[in-house]
C-alpha cells in the first residue's frame, strides 16, 4: 500500500529553508591603542603614504594606508588576530573615500598589492617569517618589503612569481629594489624630515629621482618659478642694454628718433632719453 503524501494534523508539512552563508562580522575593532615602535617609525610610515599620494596625485583608483588593520577572515576576527602593516597600497579600486581599515570582504575580496613593514628588534624575525608567509600564502600580495629605519642596510624585498612564491629582489647599483606593482623603486634616502636626520625609506621614479613629499614638490615648484622669473628679468635687462647700445649708432647714420624707435620696437621717449644721456 502506497502511503498518502497529503499532510494531516498529525503530520505537519516539512518546511525546507534555503541555506544561507554566514554574514561576516560587523563588530570590527580598528584601533587597539598600540603605538608605533618609535617616532622614526611614525614619520617613516607617513613619508611612504604621503609620497605615494604625491606620485599618484593624478589618480583616484588607489588606496594607501599605514598601521591600519586588514581583516581577511572570520577566524581572524574571532581570535582578535589583528594585522596592521606599517604601509600598504591597493590599486585599481575606488579611492575616493576614506577607510578606517581594510576589510577584504567589503572590498570585493581585494588584498593589498604592496606591503611594507618597518622592522624593529622586537618584530624583525616575525616580519621575515610569519608575516612573510601570511602575505605570500594568504594575501598573495605581489610585492613585500621590510626595512629597519635605524639600519640603512636592512632593506629586503620579494616579488610573487608565476608559481605564487616570493622570490627575493635584486638591488640595482644604487641599492634600490624595484616595486613592479607601483612602477617605482624603493630605496634609502639620507636626509632630514620633520627635524630628524635619518636614512628614510623613499620611493624613486623610473629615472631614479626621489619622489617628493607634497611640501618638497611645492618648494621645487616655487624654486622653478623663481628661476624662471630671474631668467626673464635677466633677458629683459640684456635686451634693454642692447637697445641702448644700438640707439647712438643708428642715430649716427642720420636716422630720425622716430625711425630708430620703430626699428628697435621701443618708444620715442626711450630713444630720446638715451640720446640725451649720450650728449
Amino acid at each position: 500500500m502506497t502511503p498518502d503524501p497529503t499532510p494531516t494534523a498529525e503530520t505537519p508539512p516539512v518546511t525546507v529553508t534555503e541555506w544561507q552563508p554566514q554574514m561576516p562580522p560587523d563588530n570590527l575593532i580598528f584601533d587597539d591603542g598600540e603605538p608605533l615602535e618609535s617616532n622614526r617609525h611614525r614619520i617613516g610610515m607617513n613619508v611612504l603614504i604621503r609620497s605615494l599620494n604625491q606620485a599618484f596625485a593624478h589618480r583616484n583608483d588607489f588606496f594607501s594606508g599605514g598601521n591600519m588593520f586588514i581583516y581577511f577572515s572570520r577566524e581572524q576576527v574571532r581570535n582578535q588576530d589583528f594585522r596592521g602593516p606599517d604601509f600598504f597600497a591597493v590599486l585599481n579600486i575606488d579611492g575616493s573615500y576614506p577607510r578606517q581599515g581594510w576589510v577584504v570582504w567589503e572590498e570585493a575580496g581585494r588584498y593589498p598589492d604592496v606591503i611594507i613593514e618597518l622592522m624593529s628588534p622586537s618584530t624583525a624575525t616575525i616580519d621575515v617569517t610569519e608575516k612573510k608567509d601570511l602575505y605570500e600564502q594568504t594575501f598573495r600580495n605581489p610585492d613585500y618589503f621590510v626595512y629597519d629605519p635605524f639600519n640603512a642596510d636592512s632593506l629586503q624585498g620579494w616579488h610573487l612569481d608565476a608559481n605564487q612564491t616570493y622570490q627575493p629582489l635584486i638591488p640595482n647599483e644604487n641599492g634600490q629594489l624595484w616595486c613592479q606593482s607601483l612602477g617605482l623603486w624603493v630605496g634609502v634616502w639620507q636626509g632630514t624630515i620633520d627635524r630628524e636626520v635619518a636614512p628614510w625609506l623613499r620611493f624613486y621614479d623610473q629615472e631614479g629621482n626621489v619622489v617628493p613629499l607634497p611640501e618638497e614638490a611645492a618648494q621645487q615648484q616655487a624654486e622653478a618659478a623663481q628661476q624662471q622669473a630671474e631668467a626673464a628679468q635677466q633677458q629683459a635687462a640684456q635686451l634693454e642694454q642692447s637697445q641702448r647700445n644700438a640707439i647712438p649708432q643708428l642715430l649716427a647714420t642720420g636716422m630720425t628718433v622716430e625711425q630708430v624707435a620703430a626699428i628697435l620696437s621701443v618708444s620715442v621717449d626711450f630713444v630720446q632719453q638715451v640720446a640725451n644721456s649720450e650728449q
